[in-house]
């Protein structure tokens, strides 16, 4: 029905959608940190199944939704340009946390692996754009080798975190991930399904967001990888903004980075679902997708390897109390989309 809908209609229903993605966040970056705490899991794991896993599901929505649509620079525009997007989100919640900077303060080896573990597989991304289309039925190679490379990761960060041979120092500003006592007296099943249902409603409502862009962007003649980075990745990307903030208000850390990190490693993996999706092909090589897609991709290697050396030099604080990393984010990422906009 907004297919044929004024842009005037199509703005406010991807506004309204932008606000309830948002509105949802606070009620499940809480959650998500009582989940982790009652299961066991720590915050840098909970974080990445919990939080980075549901806020992933607009992001999921909305590629597969315009893959199958036959939009596939809107798809990988979406899942990858959210990945640049969210690390960027980083500064806000460096912001949010006064005391120190964040990646001081917020020191975990399963976030540093899931960061370097991202950055690999953003690399093979780059790898299935620029090398030749070598496909399985009409599923490029890169697919399956994205989503074994990330299940390696997650076990690898897992692994670490159960069985740590190294730990970052230990300063007045670290807060450690310690579960905490008393946190809510509802039953692991009603926490469940309530996480269900908020989880739902993320999800239709990033559909949404996918289809409300492939409209404007019609509408107004924008690239639609531009679209999918700028539109629909900032719409599906307010879970991650939301709740990382939320996280960072509760004093939980280390979960608001795994978040950002865990969340952008599965938006990775995304690509290889939309490549499922996508039935005209590989939709590394599909028409209309090359340079811009590929600049995105480089883009978000940079920013997460500004990242990943953020938390390995650990800055106590800098201008405003804020690391030299999320200054440098912040930059690359203007400059990078504005460098974008004139391609």
């Amino acid at each position: 029905m907004l297919a044929d809908a004024s842009l005037l209609v199509n703005a406010s229903v991807l506004v309204g959608v932008a606000l309830v993605i948002g509105w949802t966040g606070v009620r499940l970056s809480r959650l998500a940190d009582q989940l982790s705490d009652r299961l066991g899991l720590g915050e840098s794991i909970g974080g990445t199944f919990f939080l980075g896993a549901v806020t992933s599901l607009p992001e999921i929505a909305a590629s597969v939704l315009a893959a199958l649509e036959g939009r596939p620079a809107l798809a990988l525009g979406n899942a990858i340009g959210g990945i640049a997007l969210q690390t960027t989100f980083l500064a806000a919640a460096d912001i949010a946390h006064r005391k120190a900077n964040l990646e001081h303060a917020a020191a975990s080896v399963p976030n540093m692996i899931q960061t370097g573990v991202l950055i690999a597989l953003l690399g093979l991304v780059l790898m299935g754009f620029s090398g030749p289309d070598v496909t399985v039925g009409h599923v490029h190679v890169i697919s399956p080798l994205l989503v074994l490379a990330g299940m390696a990761g997650l076990w690898l960060a897992w692994k670490a975190r159960r069985h740590p041979m190294w730990k970052p120092t230990k300063t007045d500003e670290t807060v450690v991930d310690v579960p905490e006592e008393g946190q809510t007296s509802a039953s692991l099943p009603r926490m469940l399904v309530e996480f269900g249902v908020i989880a739902s409603v993320i999800a239709v409502a990033g559909g949404l967001a996918a289809h409300t862009s492939g409209n404007i962007a019609d509408q107004t003649g924008m690239n639609e990888a531009l679209a999918g980075a700028l539109l629909t990745g900032v719409a599906t990307s307010l879970p991650e903004l939301v709740t990382t903030v939320a996280a960072v208000r509760r004093g939980a850390l280390t979960l608001a980075v795994s978040d950002i990190v865990g969340g952008s490693l599965l938006d990775v993996l995304l690509v290889a679902i939309a490549d499922l999706a996508f039935v005209g092909g590989s939709i590394f090589h599909a028409r209309g997708v090359g340079a811009d897609e590929s600049f995105i991709a480089a883009l978000a290697i940079v920013l997460n390897t500004v990242l990943l050396v953020g938390l390995l030099y650990r800055q106590r604080d800098g201008p405003g109390k804020i690391g030299f990393e999320s200054v440098t984010i912040v930059a690359l990422y203007l400059g990078g989309f504005a460098v974008l906009s004139l391609l």
